[in-house]
């Protein structure tokens, strides 16, 4: 029926009521077969159901991350609330940090002096220990609730982070968070230069510098699992009981001494193999030092480091100074000269997890242990990096995710308050010896005064004289 036969049908009672018989089963044709309608329903609810669940999921999923937000000082780290769940790839882990390492790259990457991490924004960190909380697509050797380290270039400084199961190790049975967390960078770069590229043997020497950092201590215990093998170790003196406790056979304090000479004193011809993460002018000490076939494993430019912020005096001078030969000096000399960097072997897994399963090995029969010198919230990041970054350390430092609690942190204020009482003590000194010196800029103004009341009064005397004389 079309539009136009609408009001002639109107004025039709009789049309009209034979019409209605007709548009009655049109208007319940729709009611006619519910069955379609009930199916679709239904197939759609347990669809908008899983939206809903997941929706929220997504939405309420938080988890607290370090993030460099640019280039400088301590407080370029910044603890931030990052929100929704990281999405996995295929043949990725979602892990739950429970602890992280700290590493001297970290203070480097934090002045802009480490290109293996991203530009800021970015969150720093290389390696972690926690709990596997959710597994990928084709990963077979990870399954939730596997306790595992993770190895990554960057962005393991926060409560949950996401890595390829590939860059993940088991932890072993009675291993604490807090030691795998400290594991995987100190130990692999240790083992990687002493054995692949140093070719470690009994009765030979090695020169570790900073003896007490987590290198150190790594590389001291490893050289002690091969037999008579000297140690020679560069730290300050404060130190020295508890490297040379750890396995250093002879301890130098840098601080007031030329290792180079203490070296020479003690082994007249020299180091078999030795650790450089220095940079600049101490490379070129250390080829030096060598022996005859020794080998110079360079790993670090720690001298470019100087102050929270990036020193371009301290860096030019790290260049200036660069070493670099002659093959021709090479073959003459009979060294080696060898460069290692963990970070550009990202894509070298398989041999990364080979060295890793025989540290663990070691570790299991009890040859190497990882020392931690002190754990830190996150909240206290600054603190860590200062304690590091000023050689203050003595093994590893450890940034733990658990929450600070709200005690130490109403303490924090205290300190505040403390520096504020400091200043005003200050102050109060500074005022007390400006009154001082009035005090005696007066006593001295009337030492001067009264030699001119004595000259005054003599004066008198004569004036009194004369006048008695007339």
């Amino acid at each position: 029926m079309s539009g136009e036969d609408a009001p002639a049908q109107q004025q039709n009672d009789v049309d009209q009521k034979q019409e209605k018989p007709t548009e009655e089963p049109k208007a319940e044709t729709p009611k006619a077969d519910p069955a379609p309608a009930a199916a679709a329903e239904a197939a759609a609810a347990p669809a908008e159901a899983a939206a809903a669940d997941k929706a929220p999921e997504e939405e309420t999923f938080t988890y607290r991350a370090l993030v460099l937000t640019g280039y400088g000082g301590y407080d370029k780290v910044k603890l931030q609330v990052k929100k929704g769940k990281p999405a996995l790839k295929a043949g990725e882990v979602l892990v739950r940090v429970k602890a992280c390492g700290l590493n001297f790259a970290d203070l480097m990457a934090r002045q802009g002096l480490y290109d293996r991490l991203p530009s800021p924004p970015v969150s720093p960190g290389m390696e972690c220990s926690g709990v596997v909380e959710a597994v990928g697509e084709e990963v077979t050797d990870r399954k939730v609730g596997d306790k595992v380290m993770v190895l990554n270039r960057f962005g393991l400084w926060q409560e949950v982070a996401v890595a390829p199961a590939s860059h993940t190790f088991l932890i072993p049975e009675g291993m604490s968070f807090e030691e795998a967390a400290a594991l995987p960078v100190n130990y692999i770069t240790a083992y990687m230069m002493l054995f692949d590229f140093g070719n470690l043997r009994p009765n030979q020497s090695v020169l570790i510098h900073a003896a007490a950092g987590g290198v150190g201590i790594a590389a001291t215990q490893l050289c002690n699992t091969v037999k008579d093998v000297t140690v020679f170790g560069t730290a300050s003196a404060s130190k020295h009981e508890t490297i040379s406790q750890g396995g250093v056979t002879h301890a130098i304090d840098y601080r007031t001494k030329d290792y180079v000479e203490e070296v020479r004193k003690i082994s007249p011809k020299g180091m078999d193999i030795i650790l450089d993460p220095l940079g600049g002018s101490d490379t070129h000490k250390a080829y030096n030092l060598l022996k005859p076939m020794g080998k110079l494993i360079t790993y670090g430019a720690a001298n470019m480091l100087a102050g929270q912020k990036k020193n371009l005096l301290a860096v030019a001078k790290n260049w200036y100074h660069q070493f670099s030969i002659h093959t021709l000096s090479l073959i003459q000399s009979n060294k080696s000269v060898c460069g290692f960097h963990l970070g550009y072997l990202d894509g070298e897994m398989e041999l990364i997890t080979q060295t890793m399963n025989t540290i663990l090995d070691l570790y299991k029969q009890g040859k190497v242990k990882p020392r931690i010198d002190s754990t830190w919230h996150l909240e206290q990041v600054g603190d860590a990096m200062r304690k590091m970054q000023e050689r203050n350390n003595i093994g590893k430092v450890i940034l733990t995710t658990e929450p600070m609690p709200e005690e130490e942190k109403k303490e924090e204020p205290k300190k505040e308050d403390k520096k504020e009482d400091k200043k005003k003590e200050d102050k109060k000194k500074e005022d007390k010896k400006k009154d001082d010196g009035k005090k005696e800029e007066k006593k001295d103004d009337k030492k001067k005064e009264e030699p001119k009341k004595e000259e005054k009064k003599e004066e008198e005397k004569k004036e009194d004289a004369k006048k008695e004389e007339k």
